[in-house]
């Protein structure tokens, strides 16, 4: 008869690659041992390869459980039937906020997946390509005739560059939280998507007052 998992096998699961996150962010993949991991969980070694088999399942642990997350939250949203504006703004500060409780996680997934396994990387890659595809039917939702121009993705991919990388600067412990700057990030990139020129080699719109930029976005002249 097969043994069952103790009680709390996986809250405790849950902590080890929390803790491994942290210390892979903070010390680098290659840097870290298992002996540390250990360490750093109030584990020991053994008890550890109780829960992963070795490091890169720690890794690839990580990166597809953060991955998964994004994925859900992109559903979450499309699920709400909100106006293309509204969805993209709500991917955006949803998206912020979720790195705030992920940063660990984040900082793996984009520095250390090169250290996966060349199956781990195909499924972590499979899914971030559908989290970038649902961002750039966003933005064409938002504003179709990018679409011919074929800029839709590429400004999805300019909107993660601003996200992906707040890690770097927005410490928790700063003056501005992630809940005040995602607010922040998509008024930026709402209020610069209508601005996009589709022929570079013509004029930029000229500039609008708050309002009249509220008004473009919305859709509503009158």
């Amino acid at each position: 008869m097969a043994r069952g998992r103790a009680p709390g096998y996986d809250t405790q699961r849950e902590d080890i690659l929390a803790r491994a996150a942290e210390l892979f962010a903070t010390r680098g993949y290659s840097s870290t041992s298992m002996n540390e991991v250990a360490k750093a969980c109030g584990v020991s070694k053994p008890a550890l390869y109780h829960y992963v088999r070795d490091k890169s399942q720690l890794l690839a642990e990580i990166a597809t459980s953060h991955v998964s997350r994004l994925q859900t939250v992109v559903e979450e949203v499309q699920g709400l039937g909100l106006s293309p504006d509204a969805c993209l703004r709500q991917l955006i500060e949803r998206f912020v906020e979720e790195y705030a409780g992920a940063r660990h996680a984040h900082r793996v997934l984009t520095e250390d997946v090169k250290f996966l396994d060349p199956q781990d990387q195909d499924r972590v890659l499979s899914v971030q390509r559908k989290v970038v595809t649902a961002f750039a039917q966003a933005v064409a939702l938002a504003r179709p005739e990018l679409v011919a121009a074929s800029l839709n993705k590429p400004l999805a991919m300019l909107l993660f560059g601003m996200m992906n990388w707040m890690f770097t600067w927005l410490q928790p412990e700063g003056k501005l939280s992630h809940a005040e700057m995602a607010p922040v990030v998509a008024d930026l990139f709402l209020g610069g998507l209508g601005a996009v020129r589709l022929d570079p080699a013509t004029p930029p719109p000229t500039r609008r007052t708050r309002s009249a930029s509220k008004t473009l976005l919305t859709g509503d002249m009158t």
